[in-house]
């Protein structure tokens, strides 16, 4: 992967658009993530097909983590230390 470093934020109305590119010669793909104020494209050519589903993976791991997270945050099932009355 080239090197390049950004953040922003993940908003529930963000959108994905996955483009193809047939070249003949050099095939790929663009998937963009998109936001009111930021674009990001992610170019992906012929043989990085495992680093997309690694992405994926990581993409859906992270979401469970965040599920669990609010899940917590909203009085879900956790441990939480009782103060003596």
């Amino acid at each position: 992967m080239q090197t390049i470093t950004t953040s922003a934020h993940i908003e529930p109305d963000t959108r994905f658009r996955v483009s193809p590119f047939a070249d003949r010669a050099n095939p790929f793909v663009s998937l963009r993530i998109e936001g009111d104020f930021v674009e990001i494209a992610l170019i992906a050519s012929s043989g990085t097909s495992e680093a997309l589903r690694n992405l994926a993976a990581a993409a859906i791991e992270a979401a469970g983590v965040l599920d669990t997270l609010s899940s917590n945050a909203l009085g879900g099932d956790r441990d939480v230390p009782q103060t003596p009355r």
